[in-house]
């Protein structure tokens, strides 16, 4: 079973002895407690017969509550061993996992993929799927990963019937994913020249070119940003093109997104790996539990769903202040710990947080039409819904201007996406060949070595630092965004030209 990311190998043991009854013991829950009508079922419709002795099924270890349904077939299985109906020489070799109906087929389970990998490393030789789940686990190299129709199948291949070949699922070898592989995202229309380009692209996108600057510094280096503007600004827009800029995901980040995505029960298409990074966006009248992660079934939430990739917060004035203020321990350890009286866990969250919101209450603040009818203190309570050490976590706060009557009636097209996406690929390379991570995610440590200023850049941010009243976060974050900035330039050192711009996009 899942505790999180984490595996916990569940043994059923079965004794059958003189008497009357069957009993589920090992702290099982609903579900599990109902597998008993589903197997004995199962097993009656495919001429097995049901022990008529006193018959006790422990799960273990017994301390640890089990929920779901994948321990139907392994079950059945064990229970027809110890009713000696079936010859089952070495279960040390098995790992089996599923949900079986009352006709003894198999149904789809959550967390095969992660379930896989645990075999994996324990050193099984073997794995028993549903058919329906045994797809995620393709890219487990190693072991071998049957995909079962039903339960007569399951006895075959612990038999070792000669047709159970047929059931191997294919395992995929992709070693890496490199920086120079296509960006999915970027797939989806051609223009007349051929050029292909997503359905949100960056070249649909008039003028607006600070703000589009901006993310691609945000996409660079993995940081967080958002976007202040007017209604119909294009705010929106600009933040769902931001995956098409965004670079394909390394191996280890595609497997580690996979896994949650496994155990959430979303895995898309059962075929693939997921490469193309995740862009989440709830709805503001999401639960905090829905964003978070936890419940009963301590689910992951939106921001591990969104792990490697972008949560997207509309309208983020909208959402409640305890619900934000709920995200400033995930940004700043990029995880998150989920304790409750039950269980807890933990689930990975590193994402780029993206916000969009209006200026102010009427959305017109700062426009040249004179539109805003906002007293400062409308402007005051508006901005004060996001607290202060959420902004100060927010690398990039970019206002965004209404576009002008000529640019919007002009047909001519801005740079494409496919375009920006190069240069982030090559800034994005330049930072994991050099830290293995983005510089958003820059220790301390890692930003004494590698970025150091000069006389002239130390002189300069000494001003910065006290014009703008800088925090230690607020100063570190300025030159983890500078440093960024610098690797698009492809320079070797941060320059006052690269703070000065960090600047810009700070305050």
């Amino acid at each position: 079973m899942c505790v999180g990311l984490n595996v916990v190998r569940i043994t059923v043991e079965v004794s059958i002895t003189q008497g009357v009854g069957i009993y589920l013991v090992g702290l099982p829950d609903s579900a599990v407690r109902e597998s008993l009508l589903r197997v004995t079922t199962a097993l009656q419709s495919h001429n097995f017969r049901i022990p008529g002795k006193k018959t006790v099924i422990n799960l273990a270890p017994a301390d640890l509550k089990k929920e779901g349904t994948g321990y139907d077939v392994a079950i059945a299985v064990t229970l027809l061993t110890a009713s000696n109906q079936i010859s089952f020489f070495n279960p040390q070799d098995y790992l089996i996992f599923g949900e079986i109906g009352l006709d003894g087929t198999l149904r789809p389970v959550k967390g095969v993929l992660p379930i896989a990998m645990f075999a994996k490393d324990k050193g099984y030789k073997a794995c028993i799927f549903p058919k329906a789940s045994s797809g995620e686990a393709r890219f487990v190299n190693g072991i071998k990963i049957y995909g079962a129709n039903n339960l007569m199948e399951v006895v075959d291949i612990i038999n070792g019937e000669k047709y159970i070949d047929s059931l191997l699922i294919k395992g995929i070898d992709k070693s890496t994913f490199s920086f120079e592989s296509e960006n999915l995202s970027n797939i989806g229309r051609k223009n007349e020249e051929g050029e292909v380009f997503s359905e949100f692209d960056f070249r649909d996108v008039k003028e607006q070119d600070f703000a589009k600057r901006g993310l691609e510094i945000a996409a660079s280096g993995g940081h967080n940003v958002i976007l202040v503007g007017s209604p119909g600004s294009g705010k929106s827009f600009m933040a769902k093109c931001l995956p098409s800029i965004l670079p394909p995901m390394t191996r280890e980040e595609s497997l580690e997104t996979s896994m949650i995505y496994s155990i959430a029960g979303e895995y898309s298409d059962n075929k693939e790996l997921i490469i193309t990074r995740p862009f989440r966006t709830p709805h503001h009248t999401c639960s905090q539990i829905s964003l978070i992660g936890g419940g009963q079934k301590c689910r992951p939430g939106e921001i591990s769903l969104a792990h490697n990739g972008v949560l997207y917060l509309d309208e983020m004035t909208q959402y409640p202040r305890y619900m934000l203020d709920s995200l400033r321990q995930p940004l700043e350890d990029r995880k998150i710990s989920i304790s409750r009286a039950k269980y807890k866990v933990e689930y990975p969250a590193s994402f780029m947080l993206v916000g969009s919101m209006n200026p102010c209450p009427c959305g017109y603040a700062g426009e040249d039409d004179e539109k805003c009818n906002c007293t400062p203190p409308m402007i005051s309570r508006y901005w004060s819904k996001i607290s202060g050490p959420l902004l100060d976590r927010i690398d990039l706060q970019i206002r965004v201007r209404r576009v002008n009557s000529k640019s919007l009636t002009e047909e001519t097209k801005a740079e494409s996406s496919r375009k920006i996406a190069e240069r982030v690929r090559e800034a994005r390379y330049i930072q994991y060949k050099r830290l293995g991570i983005t510089n958003a995610q820059m220790t301390p440590v890692q930003m004494e070595k590698y970025c150091v200023l000069g006389l002239d850049e130390k002189r300069f941010m000494k001003k910065i630092i006290d014009k703008f009243n800088l925090s230690a976060r607020s100063y570190s974050r300025v030159l983890k965004l500078s440093r960024t900035i610098a690797d698009l330039s492809k320079s070797k050192n941060i320059t006052v030209q690269h703070i000065s711009e960090a600047v810009q996009y700070r305050f």
